[in-house]
């Protein structure tokens, strides 16, 4: 997965330094929407959805973790069980749950319970999504947590044991199906196929067959950014129609001081051959996913940053830029509109810099607007029992750049940001409440995935 504390996807070691590389855009929706707000939740991951439940991991007051199941149609809350992360590395973020649908209006949720009991520090239980009522466990030493895979559920398991593997389980049973052994995340699945990336020395990008197993492709990262690529960055993708956009940071070794290869590419999802590379950039945050409206900024051998630049998904051809000798000094963040047609740099309490992506204009600021992040000094979770340094994903705001404030419109955040599932745009505030509008908007990944 990226990193999560400004989401993007998981990492094995927070880069806390590229942060300050992006910001966000709005997007409205008439009262004709179906909306709902939950307010009865800290959600501190993303939300999943499926068999019409939205899955999201809450802190309770306490400090302790809940997966809670909330009912997409109304917003109102189902059911909620104790949760645990089990062997999560902090820079990965808080996981949501995994659900998975197995009939018409039916699905299971999957989420690690607390278990502790000989050598296992939590288990995998599957629900009915609906009513929680459990189905199977499974214990687990450690864990990075459940994905949806298809019609399945994929999980790394034993991850801090020499014996870590990958299962993949039938959701209704928790059989295991097959499995591989090493660490692996699921980076894209459809009805009869999966990629993961593998988390080892070498990453390597790995298809196969959801029924049999059968391995179908790979394709080493480092072919297409380099070698010395170092996972413990952080990383993040997303899927195009055809193709899979795959983002891997640059991570500092503490030992050598040298850099790790990084950058944005894309590979064919039917074989894994590499479309396009885009070796030494850093994509920025808040912004869209690297499969949907990814925005970089190149790096130089001296770790000089370059200006900006949108990309499309598809090519990797540059759609807007600015240089940079545009950008403004320091104590800025990205702010974007909801087309990202525009970048913005928003200086808080006072006015700040916008420009046209296309031209590399500058603009008028009275009229701009952009969305950027509402707290940009995070605190860390103050999580009970587990490791210190998780973040709860972030919430997005709007701001007038020609005053540096806040605007006072209750505005939908852009869907870049939010992605939609179904039709469902779902994003979280900054209490930790839930929003949910049905704008009728094609399913597409949002920042977090």
């Amino acid at each position: 997965m990226p990193v999560i504390r400004p989401h993007a996807k998981p990492a094995l070691v927070l880069a806390g330094t590229l942060i300050l590389a992006g910001c966000s855009g709005s997007e409205a929706a008439t009262q004709e929407y179906p909306t709902w707000h939950n307010s009865q939740v800290n959600a501190v991951s993303r939300t999943v959805t499926g068999g019409g439940v939205a899955m999201t991991t809450s802190m309770k007051p306490d400090g302790m973790l809940e997966a809670v199941a909330i009912d997409l149609a109304s917003g109102k809350k189902l059911w909620a069980a104790p949760a645990t992360l089990a062997g999560r590395l902090p820079g990965m973020g808080v996981p949501a749950p995994a659900v998975v649908e197995t009939g018409q209006g039916q699905a299971v949720a999957v989420s690690v319970d607390p278990f502790r009991k000989g050598r296992w520090n939590g288990r995998l239980v599957g629900r009915d999504a609906r009513t929680g009522a459990q189905k199977w466990t499974r214990p687990v030493h450690s864990t990075f947590g459940p994905q949806r895979c298809g019609e399945f559920v994929c999980l790394s398991e034993h991850t801090a044991l020499s014996a870590a593997r990958v299962v993949v389980l039938d959701p209704a049973t928790g059989k295991v199906m097959w499995k591989f052994p090493g660490i692996a995340e699921v980076e894209w699945s459809d009805a009869s196929r999966v990629v993961f990336l593998r988390l080892a020395r070498n990453p390597v990008l790995e298809a196969y067959d959801l029924k049999t197993g059968k391995p179908l492709w790979r394709q080493p990262v480092e072919r297409a950014l380099g070698a010395g690529v170092d996972v413990s960055g952080g990383w993040s993708f997303g899927a195009t129609a055809d193709d899979l956009v795959g983002y891997v940071a640059p991570y500092t070794n503490p030992r050598t001081k040298m850099v790790s290869a990084f950058g944005m590419f894309s590979v064919k999802l039917s074989d894994g051959s590499i479309n396009w590379m885009r070796p030494s950039v850093v994509r920025v945050y808040p912004s869209g996913s690297p499969g949907h409206a990814p925005v970089v900024r190149p790096v130089d051998q001296q770790g000089q940053y370059g200006g900006f630049a949108r990309l499309d998904a598809e090519s990797g051809r540059v759609l807007g830029q600015i240089p940079a000798a545009q950008v403004p000094g320091s104590g800025w963040w990205l702010a974007f509109p909801a087309r990202m047609e525009t970048i913005g740099f928003l200086r808080h309490g006072k006015a700040g810099a916008a420009f046209d992506l296309a031209t590399g204009h500058d603009l008028e600021l009275e009229h701009e607007r952009g969305w950027s992040f509402c707290v940009t000094d995070p605190k860390p979770l103050p999580l009970k029992g587990e490791s210190a340094g998780f973040y709860s994903v972030a919430a997005l705001c709007e701001f007038n750049l020609a005053t540096g404030k806040r605007t006072t419109t209750s505005s939908i955040p852009p869907g870049w940001f939010t992605g939609s599932q179904g039709g469902w745009r779902i994003w979280r505030d900054e209490k930790g409440g839930l929003h949910g509008v049905n704008d009728a908007t094609i399913t597409s990944p949002g920042m977090y995935g």
